[in-house]
């Protein structure tokens, strides 16, 4: 069976680093997992990965979308799947690099989505409510969906009530055997340096530009709406909020991982122990 690479872990742990190492040494191609980064325009508040940290490594599955428009996991797992076949026809090896969990378990797992369109007039309507109350709505809609999914993301919640409406309940999710062998390495850092290493990297993303990119994306027509669903809460935020946020959100991304028992952790600067690793796997 042939092998993919998947590096994932919170955000600031130095996927993309490790993953241009890695590709550099493997011969291999990077395939992004970032729900926010498919997005065009969202470089800095998502800290992209550039041309020059890139170090001529291919990287797929970034700047794919538009902000205006919601880009949902069953159009990434369709385009990832497309890459993972093009990359191994060239005889490289594919790395799957990220930290959203629903995309990279869309792939490594063999996950069937729903093919349910989206509702436009359903979705204005539940935008106005708060999470709580779409926590609520869920839970009377389908009490098993509620139980296991992240009641503090606003856009997986409508996403779930969508669906139990049109077809009458959530489905369950089925999972189906995977096509190829998923080598997962999980980056992470204790809660303290993870706490340091993101507001140093929120600061730096307020001295690049952030509140010059977020009023571009406004000027081009993105709401505030869409920029609450990037993470954005407020116009002009602040980087305290910023951070706080940032940390709630890695917070969320880790408790998602721990349920994956095929994740191998690595400290985040345990390069050489990681190298190792992979050498091994393949």
């Amino acid at each position: 069976m042939q092998k993919v690479i998947v590096i994932l872990g919170q955000t600031a742990t130095g996927k993309s680093a490790l993953a241009v190492k890695i590709a550099k040494q493997i011969k291999g191609e990077i395939i992004s997992a970032d729900s926010r980064q498919v997005y065009k325009g969202l470089d800095i508040g998502t800290g992209k990965i550039t041309k020059k940290e890139m170090e001529s490594v291919p990287h797929h599955l970034l700047d794919v979308a538009n902000p205006k428009k919601q880009f949902t996991v069953v159009e990434y797992k369709k385009l990832a799947e497309k890459k993972i076949k093009e990359i191994l026809a060239r005889g490289r090896v594919p790395i799957i690099c990220g930290g959203t969990g629903f995309y990279i378990d869309a792939i490594t797992k063999g996950i069937v989505l729903p093919r349910v369109p989206p509702n436009q007039k359903l979705r204005k309507v539940l935008n106005k409510k708060t999470t709580e109350e779409l926590f609520d709505i869920l839970k009377i809609l389908d009490k098993k969906r509620a139980s296991n999914i992240d009641s503090k993301n606003k856009v997986r919640l409508i996403r779930a009530i969508e669906i139990a409406k049109t077809l009458g309940k959530v489905p369950k999710i089925t999972e189906v055997e995977p096509l190829y062998k998923f080598v997962k390495i999980g980056l992470y850092f204790p809660a303290p340096k993870l706490q340091k290493k993101v507001e140093k990297r929120v600061r730096e993303m307020f001295e690049a530009g952030l509140l010059k990119e977020i009023k571009k994306l406004k000027s081009l027509g993105v709401s505030d709406e869409r920029l609450k669903k990037f993470g954005f809460e407020y116009y002009k935020p602040t980087p305290e909020k910023v951070i706080t946020k940032t940390i709630q959100y890695a917070k969320r991304q880790m408790t998602w991982f721990k349920r994956d028992k095929q994740i191998k952790w690595f400290d985040g600067k345990e390069y050489k122990n990681i190298e190792k690793y992979i050498k091994e796997k393949l």
